[in-house]
């Protein structure tokens, strides 16, 4: 009941972190990747000892081929993204990495192809949310009193656009400052984000179901509450033993996954507090709006 109790509280501190992320997205903005905007991506690998990444960029600032990325990869390579360049800029690249550098791959995007997955994306979360306010809508039909069954998929909903905002505003401060970018790994981290904060989420509203079906407690800010008593500590366990799994994929794992595991970490994160400390909340005071009606 503690959650319920001080449930203005949760629900303003999950509107601030709404409101952080959403100003870090638009003064920092999102570095998109050459998956979305189109460009070229060449990894390499040296024979010997790999030179200083300053050495590199010197080596490449000699050709006309505008602003390279570079980053590290493994203990001898390196990724270099620029934009969409020639068959001719390419040998030139090379060759000014020197002998000792052995291409690993070479892909090229063009703009064309990034503007169709962003479109393709945006399609992509629009049916996910969509099948989710059905899905629970059709789950809770029969649970008509004292919220509508729509309202539980709305308020899912809400959350789930909680659990993608605030992670992707961490992103926007990490894309500033470290250089990172929007690939695909990125997408498919927001996209796994709302299977796995979803989920929780209906955990909960089906414990308040049952407890409504059954009927053992006088209002409904008692059922939630008493639901919530009864389900948030599986959630939590269960919820941490991912994000320990995550955290040692972040610390050891591979640099090309780190930050998908870094996404997915901050989502688990916020996705087990808005299903404890968001949704429940948000169905009390939309059922209270109702009582007022």
């Amino acid at each position: 009941m503690f959650i319920i109790k001080y449930k203005k509280i949760f629900v303003s501190i999950s509107i601030a972190l709404v409101v952080l992320s959403i100003g870090a997205i638009a003064y920092f903005g999102l570095n998109m990747g050459i998956d979305f905007k189109g460009g070229s991506l060449t990894e390499v690998e040296y024979t010997t000892i790999r030179p200083e990444q300053t050495v590199v960029d010197a080596s490449l600032k000699t050709l006309s081929i505008g602003q390279a990325l570079i980053q590290p990869i493994g203990e001898k390579g390196y990724s270099i993204k620029t934009r969409d360049i020639t068959d001719k800029e390419h040998k030139e690249i090379l060759t000014a990495l020197g002998q000792d550098a052995v291409e690993k791959s070479f892909t090229s995007i063009g703009p064309s192809v990034g503007a169709e997955l962003v479109r393709k994306s945006i399609i992509s979360f629009i049916l996910v949310s969509l099948g989710i306010i059905f899905w629970i809508a059709f789950s809770f039909r029969k649970v008509s009193k004292p919220v509508s069954s729509w309202k539980y998929g709305f308020i899912a909903i809400i959350t789930l656009i909680h659990d993608i905002i605030i992670p992707v505003g961490v992103f926007a401060v990490l894309s500033h400052f470290s250089g990172v970018e929007v690939d695909t790994l990125f997408v498919v981290a927001i996209l796994t984000i709302l299977g796995l904060s979803v989920s929780d989420t209906i955990v909960v509203f089906d414990r308040i179901r049952e407890n409504i079906r059954v009927g053992h407690f006088k209002t409904f800010d008692e059922t939630v509450g008493r639901s919530l008593d009864q389900v948030y500590t599986r959630s939590i366990a269960t919820s941490s033993t991912v994000i320990i799994a995550l955290l040692a994929l972040v610390f050891f794992g591979p640099a090309s996954t780190k930050v998908f595991a870094l996404m997915l970490t901050a989502g688990m994160f916020f996705g087990t507090y808005s299903s404890i400390f968001l949704a429940s909340p948000m169905l009390v005071l939309v059922q209270g709006m109702q009582a007022k009606k």
